[in-house]
């Protein structure tokens, strides 16, 4: 019956100790990185407009109902195809 005891005390000791050490953690400092990425849609880099090719290469993806890697291959395949007959 002591052991129980004595068990349980221990447990109950350790448990204590642990809830104390975790709550004395600091947060983690903020660096340069979270700063920029909570900047307004204004200020980050604008992206290049969409040629007519690759709008039209999407178009035709999206009739032939292509999705993921046929579609990534299919619109590569389409915009140099179009860059081809530029020429």
């Amino acid at each position: 019956m002591t052991k129980i005891s004595s068990l349980a005390t221990a447990i109950a000791v350790s448990l204590l100790l642990m809830g104390s050490a975790s709550a004395q953690t600091t947060a983690p400092a903020k660096t340069e990185a979270t700063k920029t990425e909570t900047k307004a849609p204004a200020e980050k880099k604008a992206e290049k407009p969409r040629t007519t090719a690759s709008l039209e290469c999407s178009k035709q993806a999206d009739a032939k109902g292509l999705h993921g890697k046929e579609r990534k291959k299919f619109r590569s395949e389409c915009k140099k195809a179009a860059a081809e007959k530029a020429k």
